[in-house]
């Protein structure tokens, strides 16, 4: 039999291992950051891109893009190339993979802080930067499945089905959740609109946690978890199951994101019952992992690497069981909206990426490098105070899910709310902010013990080169099934094959909830009094967008008695008709905003942007000063509504020709009513005055930006009254 000799590639996985390290602590101090403003929220007093609304989407990327995706990234470059025996298919496709990648995480570092965003939760870059992402991703894809062909190894390990997994639905979620009509260089509309967009939004949103944050890692848990422990995979028969029932069902659960929403029910009690389901999968793969380590416990006591690897994968036990269980309505009526979902995400992101991560790494360096990892207390201390950060962290945000649950619901006998002021439970929770941020601040510094010990690690070692390797050449043999091998087995030498059977097994769910909501009109009923946004309002929403005030703020009131009485009338489907993107949110750091139209005064809302504790004593809001003294730049209206009206939103040519005579008489009607503020009046002439006395310009208010988000603001929830919605329900019994 013919020996080979080649290389394997080792310096493309100390490249994305540099970039998980120095993106993975940026992403966390900026995570520090915005756990500090719920404390201290004027921290970043008067600067825009410092803001609590930017910074939020700039930490999740961060986090889940580059540093979870450069580790992704480095597992799968060391671990496919030495599954297959063969170096990767193009060093080309490797470098480009890895630059690309880093090119994208500072174009988000770039533009998510100036207020670049579509506001899809974990999908705020703008479409060039979506381009590239496909581009990149492709390119990663083309190379695992060349490898795949040239591979001096039969059989594919049950890491190399998830790797491959991760490549096709990313793609698919991707590609379809960013369809969207640019506008700009960097604006676009999502071409969803309302309901429509929820539900693709969230398809992607939940399955990029399945796709990219969990079916990766679990095939690194299959390479790395039996590699440090010395010992095989505890059940071959296990991965399979748990490989293709976890890929199936995981792809329909996302409508348990949007229960008692204004989603068709059919749509939301599938995802509940496919919700449920994945427990069976998800517990199945940790058992697999913990199981693999039977008999290595004495090892388990002593290595750190082990120990990283152990609370990952009981990480992962814990959300998955979460996950199904705060998918049952009953469960997801208390919880959603409030920090126990921030609870739950951390969980999986600390314990599960971030511990698997870090366990990789200690187990990585000193073979690659040739060394011995430098200080092993150092890493246990990381392991130790990582540990007690995460449930520092996690324990605090549960009490204050489970606070804010029961003040927001809570009535008194004569069926008043008893906290009817939405602070009251903002003050309530207040001490559980301090632990997190104390929890995160541990977390951190285990990171950066870590990132001491493995630097002088590397300079310990030798120079990364290329590892030589030998394997038997592949030979040929029949397509077809030989006597007595399974279906499975044949299916692991044919890499196309398996590759079109997982892509057809994660089609299956997502066509069937989302082609019937989007071709299906009825799942959508319109309502005759609501009207498209005019331009100055349609301006408001992109700076109320651009803000990230959807952060904090929902836009769905739920057909439950507490949030009828605090808020006004649930959310209709029809209310949301044009609507692109949607903002329905998914966390109440503020309280729901649908029906804050009318609800206070122009100059109400102009102080609250200024200066929210004015308004509100105990408020955690932070001020947006900019948005009162800014110039508003309105020269893209009418492109903005050339391109809503490509999306079916009924501007016509003459609304569009007349967009900034109409902004001008709405921005003029705003500024009357401001004046009628004494307060105001006072301050605006003297602020007018003084600019003349120094010879500056002076920016009217009716042409500033608070102006347009104001016009919004007061929009909100005012096409659709209660008197009107009983008339339309009775219409349509």
């Amino acid at each position: 039999m013919e020996v080979q000799q080649f290389y394997y590639d080792n310096k493309i996985v100390k490249k994305f291992i540099y970039a998980t390290l120095i993106w993975g602590i940026i992403g966390m101090l900026v995570g520090l950051l915005l756990a500090l403003m719920f404390i201290f929220p004027n921290i970043t007093d008067g600067i825009s891109w410092l803001s609590f609304g930017r910074l939020r989407p700039l930490h999740t990327n961060a986090v889940i893009f580059a540093f979870v995706g450069n580790a992704l990234f480095a597992g799968v470059y060391y671990s496919t190339q030495r599954l297959l025996k063969a170096r990767m298919f193009s060093d080309f496709l490797s470098n480009f993979n890895f630059w690309g990648w880093q090119a994208i995480i500072v174009s988000a570092a770039i533009t998510l802080p100036l207020g670049y965003t579509t506001s899809k939760e974990y999908a705020e870059l703008e479409w060039p930067i979506d381009i590239a992402i496909a581009l990149v991703w492709v390119a990663f894809g083309a190379n695992l499945i060349g490898t795949m062909i040239k591979r001096r190894q039969r059989h594919l390990y049950v890491a190399i089905w998830f790797y491959l997994a991760t490549f096709v639905t990313v793609a698919v979620l991707h590609i379809f959740n960013s369809l969207e009509l640019p506008v700009s260089a960097l604006k676009s509309y999502s071409v969803y609109a309302g309901v429509q967009d929820a539900l693709v939004q969230w398809w992607y949103g939940h399955n990029a946690v399945a796709f990219f944050l969990t079916t990766p890692f679990l095939g690194l848990m299959y390479y790395f978890v039996p590699k440090a422990a010395n010992r095989p995979v505890y059940s071959y028969r296990l991965s399979i199951v748990h490989f293709w029932s976890l890929i199936f069902i995981y792809i329909w659960a996302g409508p348990h994101h949007l229960l008692y929403t204004s989603l068709p029910d059919w749509a939301q009690n599938l995802g509940v019952a496919f919700s449920v389901m994945l427990i069976a999968p998800s517990w199945g793969g940790m058992i697999n992992g913990l199981l693999t380590l039977r008999g290595a416990w004495d090892k388990v006591r002593t290595d750190p690497t082990l120990k990283f690897m152990v609370v990952a994968i009981t990480g992962y036990g814990m959300a998955t069981f979460e996950g199904p269980m705060l998918s049952l309505k009953n469960v997801n009526a208390i919880a959603h909206f409030s920090d126990w979902i921030i609870a739950h995400v951390h969980v999986g992101a600390l314990a599960w990426n971030g511990f698997l991560t870090f366990g990789m790494i200690y187990w990585l360096v000193p073979k690659m490098f040739k060394t011995r990892l430098f200080s092993t207390p150092m890493a246990n201390f990381h392991f130790w105070i990582g540990t007690l950060g995460i449930i520092l962290y996690a324990l605090p945000m549960y009490v204050a899910g489970f606070t804010q649950a029961l003040m927001w619901k809570d009535f008194n006998p004569d069926g008043s709310l008893v906290y009817g002021n939405f602070l009251e439970t903002v003050n309530e929770i207040m001490p559980m902010y301090w632990m997190r941020a104390i929890g995160g601040t541990m977390y951190i510094i285990g990171f950066i013990v870590m990132l001491y010990n493995i630097v002088v690690t590397v300079r310990s070692g030798s120079t990364v080169v290329d590892e030589l390797a030998e394997a038997p050449a592949l030979t040929r043999v029949s397509s077809k099934r030989t006597v007595g091998e399974t279906f499975h087995t044949w299916l692991e030498r044919k890499p196309i094959q398996l590759t079109l059977l997982a892509t057809v097994a994660i089609l299956i769910g997502g066509i069937i909830q989302i082609v019937p909501t989007i071709l299906v009109k009825s799942n959508i009923p319109t309502i005759t009094s609501v009207k498209p946004y005019t331009p100055l309002e349609l301006e408001g929403r992109d700076l109320y967008i651009r803000e990230g005030c959807v952060g904090c703020h929902s836009q769905m009131v739920r057909p439950f008695r507490s949030e009828v009485e605090r808020y006004g009338e649930y959310a209709k489907a029809g209310e949301f008709v044009y609507d692109h993107p949607f903002l329905w949110g998914s966390k109440r750091t503020g309280p729901d905003l649908l029906r804050i139209g009318g609800k206070y005064s122009d100059s109400w809302h102009l102080n609250h942007m200024y200066d929210p504790q004015s308004m509100s004593a105990g408020s955690i809001m932070p001020a947006y000063q900019w948005l009162v003294y800014d110039e508003h730049d309105r020269s893209a209206v009418q492109d903005k509504m050339k391109a809503m009206a490509a999306l079916g939103v009924p501007y016509t040519d003459e609304d569009i020709a007349n967009a900034e005579a109409a902004i001008r008489q709405q921005a003029i009607q705003i500024e009357n009513n401001l004046y009628a503020d004494p307060d105001f009046a006072r301050n605006y002439e003297e602020d007018k005055k003084l600019a003349a006395e120094n010879g500056e310009e002076f920016i009217e208010m009716r042409n500033r930006e608070i102006v347009a988000l104001i016009a919004y603001q007061q929009r909100l929830g005012t096409d659709i009254k209660v008197k009107e919605t009983d008339q339309l329900l009775s219409e349509n019994k």
